[in-house]
């Protein structure tokens, strides 16, 4: 290089603070030869070039406009500088202020905390971190707040809030779930945590707020929310804010704005009340484990309000909260919950294609050939969906009416089905409630429905009567008349009523497509009922039983061989009666090309009702 005088210029208005070379000294490209300060921000003046300084214009403390010149240098190839450049830090070097953070780190893990992990482990149960670990693809959780502890700085140390609060007790976040499955787009959610091995799980200040910012996230990223809900309420010991009734916690409202808008899967395990309990329940669907209690109040909120002493397992035990439609899917443990829960997750992801197809055949004799004869629905279920993919709701809820999530060539659907094991498959209020509700979610996400009816009609009676059943019954036809999603009905043998009405969206023109099985029959009610109430005056005229008996069969006959699906469907009020191996096909023909709802989306509803 040749030589020549550079004059290097200060690039901001400030203050020196400190000079690196002296006038005779040799420098490397890039050695520092001033700093100065602006806004507590510091600027170095480097050397462009090897040279040797010519002169510093400037004095340590002293101000400089922008443009100042500051020193002097001469250009020289080959300098061999005595003030050489930084070589720049060992990329493998860790400073104290990195240092402080991994430490930090590593005391939220489970391996800091071996006797936390050790009481899990008698209960039977997992870390909170072990479930998300397991439901989020590897590598892909990125967690919100894992430094925060619990707002008690003004009665404990923090390095005791560190080791015995972290994370406030809520691990949660953002990952991905399925993505191997369904792509990486389509399986981003936020994912939460309550850890009750953090002062039981209750709800601190400080996780309230993390959980105000991860479901925010959710809802302006539109993104499916996971909860696991173990714990107790609000935690009166957070002394370092300034609240008195904290009523106003964003939290519960937030969770319930995203309602209708993303899936909402609720995880409960061990005892789970008060304000878990209520978030949870705010959730489309609840999985709960044999172990788990679920109660609006635990065994302290009870007893306090003078209605009792009880242990925290008599508060909603799995068997009442199965039986009264609370939990959606019962499971063994924490690993089938969070199994359940991905696969609940999958079927709002969108199609897959890697599915096996069932043996049809199985349908052509799933239903008996004497028409009074029941039946389990359940095979029917397993014969026409893709293998493995059926996942039944509330199955100990409203049993004659099963509701499940299922795939047909790879695609997501809505399954309501009739259950002639119960109640020979009448409606009753319980399954009306059910089968609305069901379709309220379908809709809600998008999930074109499938139904299969095999019902006499609405359970009638006093008794039916005394459950408000005219009210709880019409919400099949208000939900199903109005939902956005298309229908395809398979009456696959007794249709009768309002019942069977409902069970097809309102009659049975609202769905795309209603077809019938060979063992179908159709009618304003049931057959005998019909014959008994029409041809009451014509049957008492005759005297002897036994004659009236064969005249009455034989009305009955004569109705059958109007009302069965081959008649109807000759009178066009069937789309036509198939052969039960085609009902794959007729399904993917009128409802394959819809797919559940994506994510830019508007909400198609504006919640998913809680029952």
């Amino acid at each position: 290089m040749s030589e020549g005088r550079l004059r290097l210029e200060s690039p901001v208005a400030g203050t020196v603070v400190r000079i690196g070379a002296a006038p005779g000294d040799r420098v490397a490209a890039g050695a520092e030869l001033v700093v100065v300060e602006s806004m507590k921000t510091e600027l170095e003046v480097v050397a462009p070039v090897d040279g040797i300084v010519l002169a510093v214009t400037v004095a340590v403390g002293e101000g400089v406009g922008a443009g100042s010149v500051v020193a002097e240098l001469r250009g020289v190839e080959g300098a061999g500088a005595a003030v050489a450049a930084d070589a720049g830090p060992d990329p493998d070097a860790v400073r104290p202020d990195l240092a402080e953070v991994h430490r930090r780190h590593a005391l939220v893990r489970d391996d800091a905390r071996p006797d936390a992990v050790r009481r899990r482990r008698a209960r039977g149960q997992r870390t909170a971190r072990e479930n998300l670990d397991d439901l989020c693809d590897p590598g892909t959780l990125v967690e919100y707040g894992p430094l925060a502890v619990a707002a008690q700085l003004t009665r404990r140390p923090l390095e005791e809030l560190v080791e015995r609060t972290p994370a406030d007790g809520l691990v949660c976040g953002l990952a991905e779930v399925n993505g191997a499955r369904v792509g990486a787009d389509r399986a981003r959610t936020a994912v939460l945590a309550y850890d009750a091995t953090v002062l039981a799980g209750t709800q601190g200040a400080t996780n309230h707020r993390k959980k105000d910012r991860i479901l925010e996230v959710a809802l302006r990223k539109r993104l499916p929310v996971v909860l696991f809900a173990e714990g107790g309420g609000g935690r009166p010991g957070d002394v370092d804010v300034q609240s008195v009734a904290a009523l106003d916690v964003p939290a519960f409202g937030l969770l319930a704005r995203l309602s209708g808008t993303v899936p909402l899967v609720g995880i409960a395990s061990g005892r789970c009340f008060a304000g878990n309990a209520a978030l949870l329940g705010c959730c489309d669907v609840v999985i709960a484990t044999e172990d788990a209690t679920i109660g609006m109040g635990g065994p302290a909120m009870i007893e306090g309000g003078g209605l009792g002493s009880y242990a925290p397992e008599e508060v909603g035990p799995i068997d009442v909260q199965t039986a009264n439609g609370v939990v959606d899917v019962r499971v063994a443990d924490e690993a089938e919950a969070t199994d359940v829960a991905r696969r609940y997750l999958s079927y709002f992801q969108g199609p897959v294609a890697d599915w096996t197809a069932p043996d049809g055949r199985a349908l052509r004799h799933a239903v008996p050939e004497r028409r009074t004869r029941a039946y389990d629905v359940h095979a029917v279920l397993e014969a026409l969906a893709d293998v493995g993919s059926v996942l039944e709701l509330r199955a100990g809820y409203g049993a004659s009416v099963v509701t499940a999530l299922v795939r047909i060539e790879g695609r997501p659907y809505g399954l309501l089905a009739n259950d002639p094991r119960h109640l020979g498959g009448a409606v009753d209020s319980v399954a009306a409630d059910k089968a609305a509700r069901f379709l309220g979610l379908c809709d809600a996400h998008g999930l074109p429905v499938v139904s299969l009816v095999d019902t006499p009609g609405f359970m009638v009676g006093p008794d039916a009567e005394r459950t408000g059943s005219v009210r709880r019954m019409s919400r099949m036809f208000l939900v199903g008349a109005n939902v956005s999603v298309p229908l395809c009905a398979i009456v696959l043998r007794k249709a009768y009523g309002l019942g069977a009405m409902a069970m097809c969206g309102g009659s049975t023109l609202a769905p795309l497509a209603t077809v019938g099985w060979p063992t179908a029959e159709l009618g304003a009610m049931g057959l005998e009922g019909a014959v008994k109430l029409g041809f009451r005056k014509e049957l008492d005229a005759i005297e002897d039983p036994d004659e009236r008996q064969a005249r009455f069969d034989a009305m009955v006959e004569l109705a059958y061989e109007r009302g069965k699906g081959v008649s109807v469907a000759t009178m066009f009020e069937l789309d036509d009666v198939i052969d039960p191996v085609d009902t794959r096909a007729w399904i993917a023909a009128t409802l394959g090309d819809v797919d559940a709802r994506r994510p830019d989306e508007p909400p198609r509803r504006p919640n998913v009702d809680s029952w």
